[in-house]
């Protein structure tokens, strides 16, 4: 892989993580057409460049979470854990973040290597899946009230995202689209359903970059600069994403990215059966 094949790959990485297109799906579509041998070290060292990209876009509510949830643990050992759950919405996403982080790291573990092994090579698969990622944003809009926020945002909310995002191991079903659905179809403001998505995903990626880095190290020992420069070119991708999402879906349909998945999904079907990619 050379240096533009590794910019090409890290904005493809950078963009799909955070649009509701799959990643996944867009990562194997852009290795099959730019003849590069997938690298599952180099893909996570990609995905770890999308988790600084939204931790930096989302520091100060992190901050705030994470001082939040100390003060929690604070409030446990003083046996007043439920006044202050309620009393502060940054406690209760800290934990709804943990909750919903459950299901995913389940099934991560249990699954994962099984799904990779199963699909591997099977282009008709992703784009199945990105097809049914269409679907399910174009029903979700429909069946949204948008009535919860915040301050109303619950634990039934939150487990419904979190098991979205554990379905979201197959190829081509997308993690933010998923999670983003969820959250529509539970009536959530599609603004704080896609925020809710972005944070969500910061233990996830995080958890496969720790359960994965061995297979970084003896990819960088082979080709540093070209993975490097694909790191950031991910980075700086994935900030651009996340800010014109949340810029998009305020006053916007997710139509756009629907028949997006649609068309991509029915051109990467044909193709793979026709043998064009």
């Amino acid at each position: 892989m050379d240096i533009l094949q590794a910019i090409i790959i890290g904005i493809v990485q950078g963009l799909t993580e955070f649009l509701p297109v799959s990643s996944s799906a867009h990562l194997v579509f852009a290795h099959n057409l730019l003849n590069v041998e997938s690298s599952l070290a180099f893909d996570i060292l990609l995905h770890l460049g999308t988790l600084i990209a939204v931790l930096w876009f989302f520091r100060w509510d992190i901050i705030k979470m994470i001082k939040s949830w100390w003060l929690s643990i604070g409030d446990i050992l003083q046996g007043r854990f439920k006044e202050g759950f309620y009393a502060d919405s940054y406690k209760r996403l800290a934990w709804y973040v943990i909750l919903a982080t459950i299901p995913v790291g389940i099934v991560g573990v249990l699954f994962d290597d099984a799904v990779e092994s199963f699909f591997a090579g099977a282009l008709y698969v992703p784009a199945f899946f990105l097809f049914v990622t269409g679907t399910i944003l174009y029903l979700s809009q429909r069946m949204n009230s948008g009535k919860i926020n915040k301050e109303n945002f619950s634990k039934s909310e939150a487990l419904v995202m979190g098991l979205g995002q554990a379905c979201a191991i197959l190829p081509g079903l997308s993690r933010s689209g998923t999670t983003i659905a969820a959250g529509l179809v539970m009536g959530l403001d599609k603004e704080f359903a896609a925020r809710f998505s972005f944070i969500l995903s910061i233990p996830a990626i995080f958890g496969a970059f720790v359960f994965k880095l061995g297979d970084i190290g003896s990819a960088i020992d082979v080709n540093f600069l070209p993975i490097f420069i694909g790191f950031i070119a991910s980075i700086i991708a994935g900030y651009l994403a996340i800010k014109w999402m949340l810029d998009l879906i305020k006053n916007k349909s997710l139509d756009i990215f629907a028949y997006y998945c649609w068309l991509m999904g029915i051109i990467v079907f044909m193709g793979s059966i026709t043998h064009i990619f």
